[in-house]
């Protein structure tokens, strides 16, 4: 059985509720969700770096990697994303796509104790910053199709019913004001029908109209990672990160019906608007362990702390309609601003990699996290979200994700090649429960001397279900295929 339809309405659809507090499982998903983007070689291994070391990306897997390091270096990784999104709505495809320039990774390691000699006790001490791309909001998605027997006012007029109409508030309250939807007549001014019934005056709705939906989301997630790391007899790794994790959001989408076959009773179109924007910061820490018990092998550990972000949202909506008697309305609520703080998983991290001599490495990582942890607290009008956060708890899941790298070394040129896939956060019964992410990738590097220029391209692909309103069991689900290339270049210096 399909759970709780109206609170997984996935991607940006998370504010058609009558309350002001948006917040839902969208959003605890969205910010708990990470996808590292870092080193052009780490993006070709698949990411598969806890137990690797040695790479400024790495450090924020595991900031043991940290200790690993021998000599001062620097490095910078500009990434192009290309996303592409394809949608079928009611037998109708559409698709649409997005360039995004940003920037992948940059960091700094330094040595604060350095004995090249030794080969017992504490060999180095490190400490490193660096900065990781976790996530790019960027997508365009647009949705288009005729619907035969729904209607986001159906919707409106539903949440609507056994409230008076001076009393509605939200989408529904601007809704009414445009006209899309009245009461009926005799009602007590209560109970709602809409302009696809001619208000309650027809016996049998009338549908048929074409419905566009377009949406815009843009910004990013990071980590900015301060780091220390310790190599004890080149056996042992230690490291401990601080980190502070930026986060920008906007979302947007203009949802159009329109009667472009002049099927329904004197009306023509209406438009709602939609506009979210979430800025906050989080902060975490991380402590990680890299043993190499033999030349050959290395086995990585690492425990990531809670992120705690302090989030700020800014709402608005907006219903313009227009009638076939030429008569147009618009309505709009009055912005709205509040703030919340935001706990998401913790996650434990295990890795394994083989060095086959100076021919290359095989490496793999697994990673735990458990998203029903995600909470809400500390709302600035002071809602509990006991709701939200019991659905986080029956909606979500543990889900655990794999990744796979491998390096080829010729000479100074190094082949690269990896493969990781992030398991569906949705429990089984849910719309979306198998909602996985895959990604491909490959690069190659070049090393000399003190410097280095690395090259990867990644391929993810994915596919969900997305309801654009709450209307069961007329409306359907829209599939929406998502495709993000991406090509990362790092320019490296060891001195």
């Amino acid at each position: 059985m399909k759970m709780k339809r109206l609170i997984i309405i996935t991607i940006s659809a998370f504010t058609l509720m009558l309350n002001i507090n948006s917040q839902n499982i969208d959003d605890a998903l969205r910010y708990s969700q990470v996808f590292y983007y870092g080193t052009a070689r780490f993006n070709s291994m698949g990411g598969a770096f806890t137990s690797l070391g040695a790479d400024l990306s790495a450090i924020t897997l595991n900031p043991a990697g940290s200790g690993m390091f021998r000599s001062y270096e620097i490095s910078v990784t500009p990434k192009l994303i290309y996303n592409n999104t394809s949608s079928d709505f009611n037998g109708t495809e559409t698709s649409d796509f997005r360039y995004t320039f940003g920037l992948s990774q940059v960091g700094i390691v330094s040595n604060v104790i350095s004995k090249k000699d030794a080969t017992s006790g504490l060999i180095n001490l490190n400490l490193g910053y660096t900065y990781t791309g976790t996530n790019n909001f960027n997508e365009n998605i647009r949705i288009e199709g005729v619907s035969d027997n729904s209607s986001m006012a159906d919707y409106w007029a539903r949440i609507a019913e056994g409230t008076y109409y001076k009393d509605l508030k939200g989408s529904a309250g601007i809704a009414y004001d445009a006209w899309v939807m009245d009461t009926i007549p005799g009602s007590g001014a209560m109970s709602y029908a809409t302009v696809f019934s001619a208000y309650g005056e027809d016996a049998y709705s009338t549908y048929g109209q074409v419905i566009k939906r377009t949406i815009t989301n843009e910004g990013y997630g990071g980590e900015h990672a301060f780091s220390i790391g310790a190599n004890l007899s080149n056996i042992i790794y230690l490291g401990a990160s601080f980190g502070i994790h930026p986060i920008r959001y906007t979302g947007h989408y203009d949802h159009l019906e329109t009667d472009d076959n002049n099927v329904i009773y004197d009306f023509k179109n209406f438009t709602y608007t939609d506009h979210f924007e979430t800025t906050g910061t989080g902060y975490s820490g991380k402590i990680g362990l890299i043993l190499r018990p033999i030349k050959i092998l290395r086995l990585g550990f690492a425990f990531h702390a809670p992120i705690i972000y302090n989030l700020d949202d800014y709402f608005f909506d907006n219903v313009r309609s227009e009638f076939d008697n030429f008569q147009q309305y618009e309505a709009t609520n009055e912005p709205l601003r509040y703030s919340y703080t935001l706990t998401t998983p913790y996650r434990i991290l295990a890795g394994a990699s083989v060095q086959l001599g100076k021919l290359g490495i095989i490496t793999a990582d697994y990673e735990f996290v458990d998203y029903t942890k995600a909470r809400f607290s500390n709302a600035s009008d002071n809602y509990g979200y006991e709701n939200e956060n019991k659905s986080i708890q029956d909606i979500l899941k543990i889900s655990q994700n794999a990744r796979l790298g491998a390096e080829i070394r010729l000479g100074i040129m190094s082949l690269r090649a990896g493969y990781a896939i992030y398991g569906s956060a949705f429990r089984e019964g849910e719309d979306n429960e198998n909602l996985m992410y895959n990604i491909a990738s490959g690069g190659l590097g070049f090393r000399q001397n003190n410097f280095y220029f690395d090259f990867a391209y990644n391929y993810q692909w994915s596919s969900q279900k997305y309801y654009m309103y709450d209307d069961p069991p007329y409306l359907q689900a829209a599939t929406i295929s998502t495709t993000r290339n991406t090509l990362t270049t790092t320019l490296g210096i060891k001195f």
